[in-house]
């Protein structure tokens, strides 16, 4: 009997050996992974304290910025990086942040500083680095900026802000907020055609009081106004200031020819072709902004003395002093101005007589004309466009034509099927590039309208864009 027992106290040992490793070995995992979890959790907190180190980093150059202005080596006078320390609520040092800034420089102007901060917690091997572009913004950021009423069609397909200080009839599909500086009006169909359209699920009379946003447009929901005025002025470059540019810092200068203009072709390899135009025949056209038919010469039939000219990389800023017939292909940032500064009544017109495309994805045009930007007669059906296109004291359109108002054989293009315009427009004028007759039936220019808004240009605009405000503000943000 005493043997049993003893093997039996031998056999309950082994169980409780092998049962106690096994909890011992449990134990030691539910430990170890209670250990691990702790340590990544802390590698998480250390990473993020190194981002926000970082983040303090771009705000403090932010405001740094905004008391000196354009100074890129934090007061030394020598290029970055800096390093600065962080403090935590106590005053105490719990880590540093190092910036390097770089300024974007074209025709001896900042067109952008970017900005590397570098966040690191002390007691840590962790950093995080972040990237940000702080400059002015500019018109890019609007797919329209008008300083006139305008009537925004059926067929007007629009993504991007779209403002105007006037009233808007707005009866296109926008995907974005769609702003007046207006509140209400009695509608004037002297001012803008409102009879007829739609508010609030009615049909407009004159003298009905109305909102200044109005129509039968399905995006209703993204109006607003009143807004904010832009000040149109403010916007304006100084013409002749980008005239000095172009001559005395880098870019090209082309004074005006004893012809009608130039015919102005991007080759899409740096450069760019510019030819005189010795022939343009007279032809009739209706302008809502003279409000009367008036002859004029808007087709080139006959070139001369074709020069082409390398884009400078300094100052990418091109001057004529004539009128052009602009078209081609784009592979960089470009800015050309159309204008007679040192003439009142000379005020040149862009005409875009083909189509605009990049074929660089860091490409990027900005036209502006002292008078007007209008679409040609014997442009493509299907055309494109892309880039920034200003009308200072004019309008951004393409005018009425009817068979007989052209030369012989040019019927053919008083309607043109589409216009895809990938970019922004700024009109001191009213803008239109569709007439309709009294039962809605497009009777000249083009019958389908894509306007988009730019986002590349946005962060990144051609040399001298205007801009919609003095206040820099951070315009790309990312993690590198």
């Amino acid at each position: 009997m005493s043997k049993i027992i003893a093997k039996n106290k031998g056999f309950l040992l082994v169980l409780l050996l092998v049962y106690g490793s096994v909890f011992f070995i449990i134990l030691v995992a539910f430990f170890a992974s209670i250990m691990s979890q702790w340590q990544h959790t802390q590698r998480l907190i250390e990473s993020e304290k190194a981002l926000n180190i970082a983040e303090a980093g771009l705000e403090y150059y932010k405001w740094y910025l905004a008391h000196f202005s354009g100074d890129t080596t934090h007061g030394t006078g020598v290029d970055g990086p800096f390093t600065r320390s962080f403090f935590d609520p106590e005053g105490d040092v719990i880590g540093e942040y190092e910036i390097e800034a770089t300024g974007n420089y074209l025709c001896n102007e900042v067109n952008a500083i970017d900005i590397h901060s570098t966040g690191r917690l002390m007691g840590s091997n962790l950093e995080r680095t972040l990237y940000a572009r702080y400059a002015r913004p500019s018109i890019a950021e609007f797919s329209f900026v008008i300083n006139s009423n305008v009537w925004a069609g059926f067929s007007r397909d629009i993504t991007g802000p779209y403002h105007s200080n006037g009233f808007i009839r707005m009866d296109g599909v926008n995907h974005s907020i769609v702003t007046s500086q207006q509140d209400r009006w009695n509608c004037d169909d002297n001012q803008l055609n409102c009879s007829g359209a739609e508010y609030n699920g009615s049909t407009v009379s004159e003298g009905d009081d109305i909102n200044a946003i109005f129509g039968s447009g399905p995006g209703s929901d993204l109006w607003s106004n009143p807004a904010p005025p832009i000040d149109f002025g403010g916007l304006l470059i100084s013409l002749a200031d980008m005239r000095s540019r172009a001559i005395d810092d880098g870019g090209i200068f082309i004074n005006n020819t004893s012809h009608h203009g130039y015919q102005v072709h991007f080759n899409g390899d740096e450069t760019f072709t510019v030819s005189e135009v010795t022939t343009a025949p007279l032809h009739w056209e209706y302008s809502s902004a003279e409000g009367d038919w008036y002859q004029t010469r808007r087709i080139v039939t006959g070139t001369t003395n074709p020069v082409t000219y390398t884009i400078p990389d300094s100052c990418p800023v091109i001057f004529i002093e004539d009128n052009v017939w602009l078209s081609g292909v784009v592979d960089s940032k470009v800015s050309i101005a159309v204008a007679n500064p040192s003439s009142t009544s000379v005020q040149p017109t862009i005409v875009l007589q083909g189509n605009i495309t990049y074929n660089q994805p860091d490409a990027g045009l900005l036209a502006i004309a002292e008078q007007d930007v209008l679409l040609g007669i014997d442009i493509p059906n299907n055309m494109e466009l892309n880039g920034i296109f200003v009308a200072q004291n004019g309008h951004f359109g393409r005018n009425h034509y009817t068979s007989d108002s052209l030369p012989s054989g040019y019927g053919q293009y008083v309607t043109r099927a589409t216009s895809v315009i990938n970019g922004t427009i700024v009109s001191n004028g009213r803008v239109g590039t569709q007439w309709i007759d009294g039962s809605g039936n497009t009777v000249s220019g083009i019958l389908d309208r894509t306007n988009t808004y730019d986002r590349d240009l946005v962060e990144e605009p051609p040399p001298l864009t205007p801009y919609v405000s003095d206040r820099y503000r951070f315009v790309e943000w990312l993690e590198i």
